[in-house]
């Protein structure tokens, strides 16, 4: 069925839902989601966005019921770290191969496709300042090594002031500039599996720092032709192993300290983070993740 004019904005975060539903049902799941939500904010009146949006919906019963064993599907807590992770682990690729100077039209897609895993990020509520700048951030990228590639340009690498190079928001769109870049794309995304990592605030860009654990994927991109990319060698960062603190081994729960249930809610998030480290064999991760879990339910902080 025919997108309809007036529902464009959402076609990019439909394209990557398909491109997911093999991959990733979860991520494929949540991007139709959010399409259906900002769908239903831009028309749900006229006959033919209503006929399409309807059709949307019963895919996303359809697939509800598919993976309705699947707590990242059952809990918004779990899907929302699932959608986090998967948005980081996809951005922190593409940071890296952008500061190494590897320009690729992969690398454009995965600036991209993370840019819009973080407006998915909505679905569960408002996007914290660092997932904004993130999204920010790879969106422009996307389009100023396009646009660099395009006219014969080689990119600069690495964070540069974003003043001198307007971004997009139509970025893929269909029409003229950086708008026909993921049509080109659309084959050629990585997989993409990981744990979520702690980043500092973002305030800088040039402060974008891949934390201890967080790494490249060690798989290389799929289907990329050899025509259109040399083959991608990932970037490999040395994982550090934290020692576990000793207070918090003897700590037991105070009994005069009342916790949240944002508190609880915190914690059990550290715990999905740390269950997602260790199906990735990342000991390092998962034993920060387990340490800040215990000293919230600890000390309350």
């Amino acid at each position: 069925m025919a997108l309809p004019p007036q529902l464009k904005p959402i076609q990019h975060h439909l394209r990557t839902a398909q491109e997911h539903d093999k991959r990733d049902p979860v991520v494929a799941y949540y991007c139709r989601l959010h399409a259906m939500q900002t769908g239903m904010k831009l028309d749900s009146k006229t006959p033919e966005c209503r006929k399409f949006l309807v059709k949307l919906m019963d895919e996303l019963e359809m697939m509800k019921k598919e993976l309705s064993d699947n707590e990242s599907i059952s809990q918004d807590v779990v899907g929302n770290a699932h959608i986090e992770n998967y948005a980081l682990k996809m951005f922190l690729y593409a940071d890296s191969e952008d500061r190494s100077g590897h320009f690729h039209k992969n690398l454009i897609k995965s600036f991209y496709t993370s840019s819009l895993l973080f407006d998915v990020l909505s679905v569960f509520g408002e996007l914290t300042e660092e997932n904004i700048q993130h999204r920010k951030y790879a969106k422009w990228k996307a389009a100023y090594i396009h646009n660099c590639l395009k006219n014969g340009e080689t990119p600069q690498p690495g964070p540069i002031a974003m003043e001198g190079e307007a971004y997009d928001d139509e970025f893929g769109a269909e029409g003229g500039g950086p708008s026909q870049a993921p049509e080109n794309l659309s084959q050629s995304q990585p997989s993409f599996h990981g744990h979520p990592s702690n980043q500092p605030p973002v305030s800088n860009f040039s402060n974008i720092q891949i934390p201890p654990g967080s790494h490249a994927p060690a798989n290389t991109p799929a289907e990329v032709p050899h025509s259109e990319a040399d083959p991608i060698k990932p970037v490999p960062v040395p994982r550090t192993m934290p020692v576990v603190d000793p207070s918090l081994l003897s700590n037991t729960h105070e009994g005069d300290m009342r916790l949240t249930p944002e508190d609880f809610t915190q914690a059990q998030k550290y715990c999905k983070y740390a269950g997602s480290a260790l199906q990735y064999e990342d000991v390092g991760t998962a034993i920060q993740n387990l340490q800040k879990a215990l000293k919230l339910l600890t000390t309350g902080k």
